[in-house]
């Protein structure tokens, strides 16, 4: 079966006059796939390899940004139990921090699915629908859509420079 989805790297031009929601999605999703793309290609070595002072590795970015979506849309929006809630900065922090299974194929299918699962949990809101977020008071889907892209880019700028490190690529493929 053939594959329709549209290539996330083009979805924001396709809906740049589409509706609110498929310029937030798209945007998001694009963020997704750059952080992906950074990701492939690289050995377990190099991918889980500390290039900067701090723990971050292009394993561990994404090992994290699995445990923000699942955050964000399984605990938070969905309220599905034992989802994981990061709470705290430590919460955050330990999010990066890899195990001995950990592997790029391992980490990057888990973000895929936790990606697509995220997708279905956004699908069953209306953008203003709200919901109470401890530390903000209440935020809307709308608002964790555009949170949700402000820190998958961020992210994804951090994978940019570890991989241009790792093997001098760059670009969003």
């Amino acid at each position: 079966m053939a594959d329709n989805r549209i290539d996330p790297t083009l979805a924001p031009i396709s809906a740049s006059t589409g509706d609110e929601r498929s310029v937030l999605e798209s945007f998001l999703d694009l963020q997704r796939a750059v952080v992906l793309n950074k990701l492939r290609g690289l050995s377990d070595a190099d991918a889980s390899r500390r290039l900067v002072p701090s723990e971050t590795t292009l394993t561990g970015l994404v090992k994290h940004l699995t445990l923000v979506e699942e955050s964000w849309f399984s605990s938070l929006l969905a309220r599905e139990p034992g989802a994981v809630q990061l709470t705290s900065e430590e919460d955050a922090t330990a999010s990066f921090a890899l195990t001995e299974g950990d592997t790029v194929e391992r980490i990057a299918a888990a973000y895929e699915a936790r990606c697509a699962r995220s997708r279905e949990v956004a699908a069953r809101f209306d953008l203003g629908y709200v919901v109470p977020q401890p530390q903000v008071g209440e935020v809307s889907l709308r608002w964790i859509l555009v949170h949700m892209i402000g820190e998958t880019a961020r992210h994804a700028g951090h994978a940019d420079v570890l991989r241009e490190l790792t093997d001098g690529s760059t670009g969003i493929v």
